[in-house]
C-alpha cells in the first residue's frame, strides 16, 4: 500500500503497586519510525530522528504543552492505572 503512516502512542510504564516509579511515554511515528518522544521522567521532547529534531524543539518552547504532557502520568497513568488494577485484584 502506497502512502504514509503517521501515528501516536501513549504509555504507562510502572512496576509498584503503589505507582512511584510510573512513567507516561508517548512516541511520535512516522512510516514506522520514533521520531520524537516525551518521557514524564526527563520532562521534555526528545528527538529520535533528524526529521524530529524540528519537532522537538517547537514542543519544547511551548511551556502550556509541556505542563499538559507532564500531567498525563497522574491524570491519565495513575488515574487509569488505578481502575484497571482495582478490577484485576477484585477478580483473584
Amino acid at each position: 500500500a502506497d502512502g504514509y503512516y503517521e501515528y501516536i502512542i501513549s504509555e504507562c510504564v510502572y512496576s509498584t503497586s503503589d505507582y512511584s516509579d510510573m512513567v507516561f511515554l508517548q512516541s511520535y511515528s512516522f512510516n514506522k519510525d520514533v521520531d520524537l518522544q516525551f518521557n514524564s521522567t526527563v520532562g521534555k521532547f526528545v528527538a529520535l530522528t533528524e526529521f524530529g529534531v524540528k519537532q522537538a524543539e517547537g514542543f519544547n518552547k511551548d511551556p502550556a504543552r509541556l505542563q499538559q504532557q507532564k500531567a498525563y502520568v497522574d491524570t491519565f497513568c495513575r488515574h487509569n492505572a488505578q481502575i484497571i488494577d482495582s478490577s484485576v485484584r477484585d477478580k483473584t
